[in-house]
């Protein structure tokens, strides 16, 4: 399942890499953020807890504004 986080606070690729490092550090989580679209497109290998994913983003020091699942193939 895929699942895109819109986020607030991303400014440079350290805040960019900041993020990513965080999200992937959860289990099952592979994440690719997206600093242009101010996302992250996130790969859960298993079930992990929206409020987790925003947890993770949160402590990092950046703002969740959503969550959303991706579908197909443009989702």
């Amino acid at each position: 399942m895929k699942k895109v986080i819109q986020i607030e606070g991303m400014t440079c690729n350290h805040c960019k890499s900041h993020v990513e490092k965080a999200l992937n550090s959860l289990d099952g989580v592979s994440a690719k953020v997206n600093l242009k679209k101010k996302n992250a497109v996130v790969d859960l290998k298993s079930d992990v807890d929206d409020d987790i994913l925003a947890k993770a983003v949160s402590d990092a020091g950046y703002e969740v504004v959503s969550i959303s699942e991706k579908k197909g193939l443009f989702g």
